[in-house]
């Protein structure tokens, strides 16, 4: 499966921006040293090569946008929403279960109850769509201000997009 996920990193330009962008993304797919992958693997917005990835599965994202630009704001909001949205059905899944499944169902992990309990504790992977420059997945609104207030000229925070495979 496909998904967009956005890196918050700090750059003095569009490149720096998508270089760093990079390197989150390629912890994430496990190709730095001392990383392990959670995603198979990464396309950015400004490759063309690639007919079932990137501009060609979701259409034109901006390659990288600071974050108070309006397209930077865009991103931003898609991405805070994805990560909204992502939690409320994975926690939506886990209330169910427990209303619904024995304790014995729920071992047996029926209605894949036990994946959505991971889903719902998960730091990183198809669960989170937002990180840091870090590499270090944004769960909550709270440590969403904390990285947008980290930096206190936000024309050096970026955001970067990329279509991930997982």
């Amino acid at each position: 499966m496909h998904m967009v996920i956005y890196a918050l990193v700090e750059a003095s330009t569009e490149n720096e921006a998508l270089a760093t962008g990079r390197t989150v993304f390629n912890r994430l797919v496990g190709a730095e040293p001392h990383s392990y992958a959670v995603f198979d693997y990464f396309v950015t917005f400004d490759e063309d090569d690639t007919t079932v990835a990137g501009k060609a599965r979701w259409g034109d994202l901006p390659t990288a946008a600071p974050i108070n630009s309006e397209e930077g704001g865009e991103l931003l909001d898609r991405a805070w929403n994805a990560t909204k949205e992502e939690f409320q059905r994975n926690l939506d899944r886990v209330k169910e279960a427990i209303d619904e499944l024995s304790d014995e169902e729920i071992m047996r992990d029926e209605d894949l109850a036990r994946h959505a309990f991971h889903q719902v504790g998960a730091y990183e992977g198809p669960s989170v769509p937002m990180y840091d420059q870090h590499a270090m997945g944004i769960r909550h609104r709270d440590q969403l201000d904390r990285v947008l207030e980290e930096e206190e000229d936000s024309q050096t925070l970026w955001i970067v997009p990329a279509d991930v495979h997982f």
